[in-house]
């Protein structure tokens, strides 16, 4: 099984697609072996690593492995991105589309929060780790993630709206590990995303949540054009030009994840 961890926070542009993308990015080219679920209606993740939806010929998502309601299915679900770097056949993905939001209605069905770990069941064996893209919100879909991973980890904006829901993220993870059958759930920290140090409020945002977060604080991600540009268009930040800064600060943090997520 790989580890998994569920990417989330309680409010929406806190930049958890982003992070997921450019992390999972950052252990590929660590050589790891990366699977995203997509489990955002708005699909964000899945575009920004090249997949499209095509209505004429409909292809399987993260929606049709929930539903299906059964064991591994995960395992017919799983995408090559559309990347075309070196390393992006590292990277798998169970793509979403808005019938996701499909789902959300199912939560009152008996174990409908169980059934992403159990279409994820066998389906990752053959993953180093497993990166899922949770709403922003703390509803049923991301539920579902939570129960299936094994660790939590929250994305910011130094923004006191992004950082408070942050802190909401971090507390319903403390509180719902029983409730979701998973009580080896953990926190692992927080990231902080799209910085610029030039914005007063930026700095004193940044300085709470050291405070707050402390060393669970792992890194922060400056404020740059290129990174909103790659999202943008789908590409790969080695696509980018004068994108060494960033790169370097994205492969920082996969070497955290790898330290904080494999088990001793």
């Amino acid at each position: 099984m790989a580890r998994r961890v569920a990417v989330g926070n309680n409010k929406g542009g806190a930049k958890k697609s982003t992070t997921v993308v450019r992390v999972a990015e950052a252990l590929a080219k660590l050589k790891k072996k990366v699977g995203v679920v997509d489990l955002d209606p708005q699909g964000n993740a899945s575009r920004r690593f090249g997949w499209k939806d095509d209505p004429t010929a409909p292809q399987l998502t993260t929606s049709e492995a929930i539903e299906a309601n059964a064991e591994g299915v995960a395992s017919q679900v799983w995408q090559p991105i559309g990347w075309t770097a070196e390393y992006a056949d590292r990277i798998v993905l169970m793509p979403a589309r808005y019938t996701l939001e499909d789902r959300a209605t199912e939560a009152g069905q008996r174990g409908a929060y169980r059934r992403l770990a159990k279409a994820l069941k066998g389906a990752d064996d053959h993953l180093d780790y497993v990166l899922i893209d949770c709403p922003p919100s703390l509803g049923h879909l991301t539920q579902m993630g939570l129960a299936a991973a094994h660790h939590a980890l929250a994305s910011t904006e130094p923004e006191y709206d992004s950082l408070e829901a942050a802190v909401r993220y971090r507390d319903f993870v403390a509180a719902s590990g029983e409730d979701l059958a998973n009580p080896d759930l953990s926190f692992l920290g927080v990231i902080v995303s799209a910085y610029d140090m030039r914005i007063g409020a930026h700095v004193g945002q940044l300085d709470g949540a050291r405070q707050i977060f402390g060393d669970s604080l792992w890194g922060v991600v400056p404020r740059r054009s290129l990174i909103t540009n790659a999202d943008e268009y789908a590409q790969p930040l080695s696509d980018v030009s004068d994108s060494n800064e960033v790169r370097a600060v994205y492969e920082l943090l996969a070497q955290r994840f790898v330290k904080e997520v494999t088990p001793a």
